[in-house]
């Protein structure tokens, strides 16, 4: 069994996970290091070294399923956003979930506070999300399966308990 939990604990619950960067905002993008002239020439003309140490981090595909499953539950993007990222029922399911607007908070944004997963086999991934809004904690299940063209595809989408129709 190969089980897996991602995103380490917050030091303040409700905020944005760490290393998240809003480019929208000022100060929201990190300043731009200089660049250093090569030493080997007497022009220094030729070759510049970047200060940055090497290729940014992919995020993983548990993460950005979240966020974007996160944004269409909570009412901050449309359902057809989901609609070229979903497979088979899923996009059934998360029209069905997201007129009702589960994750919707009053006051505070809900946010992802822990991600884990399971591969049952090569090609699948098994997720669940914590989600937090102020001093609420909802669960959120997913499954996402890789395609012949290698792109995921959430296959099957659950809140925090059994499908069908909920007594509200």
């Amino acid at each position: 069994m190969h089980k897996v939990m991602t995103r380490a604990a917050q030091s303040r619950p409700g905020t944005r996970p760490p290393g998240r960067r809003d480019t929208r905002r000022p100060g929201g993008t990190a300043p731009r290091t200089p660049t250093t002239r090569s030493a080997g020439t007497a022009s220094g003309a030729t070759g510049t070294v970047p200060a940055a140490p090497g290729p940014a981090r992919q995020p993983r595909p548990t993460d950005l399923f979240a966020d974007r499953l996160l944004a269409v539950l909570s009412g901050h993007r449309p359902v057809h956003w989901m609609l070229r990222h979903t497979a088979g029922r899923a996009y059934d399911e998360l029209a069905r979930l997201a007129e009702r607007g589960p994750l919707r908070a009053r006051g505070t944004r809900p946010v992802v506070r822990d991600i884990g997963y399971f591969v049952p086999r090569p090609g699948a991934i098994e997720a669940f999300a914590r989600i937090g809004a102020g001093d609420q904690l909802r669960a959120m299940a997913f499954r996402l399966e890789q395609g012949p063209d290698l792109r995921w595809r959430c296959t099957a989408v659950e809140l925090g308990g059994p499908r069908g129709a909920r007594a509200e």
